[in-house]
């Protein structure tokens, strides 16, 4: 299913942007409300964290639209799916608040268009 591959890609690429802000770039402005430039350790920790979280998400759009073998049953896997469908129209609403005017115009619809593939493959599937 494309739309599961084009969410895993959207997906990807903001798992690249926590990494890098995990190692301290100078990013900030586009995640987590804007405050910093430069996120201090206990956001880089964060955003460790939150890293391992997209690349799980990923596994699992992955794994419910079928496109590679599922780890869990379909039932788990769809309700996962569901889950971060979920959690990503949750996002995108909470950067379209953002007081960072540079996560209002990347990161909300970036995370309406992921949110989007998440609930249609968890849907189809």
């Amino acid at each position: 299913m494309i739309i599961a591959f084009i969410g895993g890609g959207l997906f990807l690429l903001v798992a690249c942007l926590y990494t890098l802000l995990a190692f301290g770039f100078p990013y900030g402005e586009f995640a987590m409300g804007g405050k910093y430039t430069v996120m201090p350790i206990r956001l880089r920790v964060a955003c460790g964290c939150s890293v391992l979280i997209q690349l799980f998400a990923i596994i699992i759009i992955l794994q419910t639209a079928d496109i590679i073998p599922s780890l869990f049953s379909i039932g788990i896997t769809r309700g996962l799916c569901f889950l971060f469908a979920s959690y990503l129209t949750l996002n995108a609403m909470m950067n379209g608040f953002s007081k960072s005017r540079k996560e209002r115009l990347v990161m909300t619809p970036l995370a309406i268009l992921t949110a989007f593939c998440f609930w249609i493959t968890a849907i189809a599937s």
